[in-house]
């Protein structure tokens, strides 16, 4: 709500050209300010600066709701406003699929599954409605160069092999997949600026960033923890803006970090560049979720992806729709796919843990 732009509030024409003139483009540039702070900055009396704040406070607002006005809109969204992921289980346990206006984090070890578990939401995103897609387009945003078309289309001939049989649909479902690399932090930051135009434009219906994680250790290497935080809060803000006046689902994949004092390796796709097994063993034994507990906090789904007891795992560690509860999956040439859809129920610290086998998956 803090970055919605002025533009669009629809504010009474003299005050929006006022606040425009002075170059006060969101409802944060405009409400952060002291009251006295901004009428020096409007140059107008107090009227003015108390009539700016209130009717961006109303336009940034979300409006108060009932639940029976919520339940309403669930039923008229159909499935709550869902993406499917069409894993049975995890579709149940989510109440329909990723949730419409929300931020779903997945977070887990490199190389155990959670880029294709993004191929394969994309690709559910861009099929036609009557085959039980979204019938728009994807962004999506691939910070490690990991996206790979070939593989989304092996996916979808394999999932949907009486879809993909028809002449150029996998072109067209390709052609319908937006894909964004930016090179660092600031190509990032630039990229979402422009993110609100381009979904207006384009129709999209899934925003996916993979990884998160990795593009702020990229950009931030040599910065102090405080220096960190400030473009991470600014991308988590963001994110969730987009999320909730676009409508859409926004997933965010997350690498997981040691807890140890080693301050030579923290990201599980780094372990590979330090001392061989001894390092990887050692990273095992102290898995958390990278980028902290402000950005856990401000997800709405967690799914985590471990091994452990010779076995994958995903677990919903996070989610107003269900208790803590873990699946086995395995990666097939059609994708995730769960080996039952029997959910394990997982309670104490385990729900908030990320287990990881890791020699088996770190070492790909």
């Amino acid at each position: 709500m803090a970055n919605m732009p002025v533009s669009e509030m629809r504010l009474p024409p003299h005050l929006a050209y006022l606040l425009a003139a002075r170059r006060l483009d969101t409802a944060k540039d405009v409400l952060s300010l002291p009251e006295v702070e901004l009428m020096a900055v409007l140059d107008a009396g107090v009227p003015t600066a108390r009539a700016a704040v209130a009717h961006v406070s109303e336009a940034a607002c979300p409006p108060c709701q009932t639940a029976l006005a919520l339940l309403e809109e669930r039923v008229r969204l159909g499935g709550g406003g869902r993406l499917a992921t069409t894993l049975c289980g995890l579709d149940e346990a989510l109440g329909g699929g990723i949730p419409m206006g929300k931020l779903t984090e997945v977070v887990g070890p490199s190389g155990i599954g959670k880029t294709q578990f993004c191929l394969k939401l994309a690709l559910l995103a861009a099929l036609p409605e009557y085959y039980g897609g979204l019938d728009g387009r994807v962004v999506y945003i691939d910070t490690e160069s990991k996206f790979s078309s070939r593989r989304m289309i092996e996916i979808g001939q394999k999932s949907f092999p009486q879809i993909f049989r028809q002449e150029g649909l996998a072109q067209k479902m390709a052609g319908r997949i937006l894909v964004m690399r930016p090179a660092s932090l600031a190509d990032f930051t630039k990229s979402l600026e422009q993110m609100k135009v381009t979904l207006l434009q384009h129709d999209v219906k899934l925003l996916i960033v993979d990884s998160m994680a990795a593009l702020m250790s990229l950009g931030n290497e040599k910065a102090t923890a405080g220096f960190r935080q400030h473009p991470l809060r600014w991308a988590l803000s963001f994110l969730k803006s987009i999320a909730e006046f676009s409508r859409i689902p926004v997933v965010v994949t997350n690498q997981v970090r040691s807890q140890s004092n080693d301050d030579g390796y923290h990201f599980s796709f780094e372990v590979d560049r330090k001392d061989g097994n001894n390092c990887a063993e050692r990273f095992d034994s102290h898995l958390i979720a990278a980028l902290g507990i402000q950005w856990a906090h401000a997800v709405t789904v967690r799914l985590v992806f471990e091994s452990h007891s010779g076995h994958r795992f995903i677990k919903v560690a996070k989610s107003p729709m269900s208790p803590a509860v873990a699946f086995p999956f395995a990666v097939e040439s059609s994708g995730i796919t769960l080996l039952s859809d029997e959910g394990i129920d997982v309670t104490g610290p385990e729900i908030t843990s990320i287990r990881c086998q890791g020699q088996n998956i770190l070492s790909r």
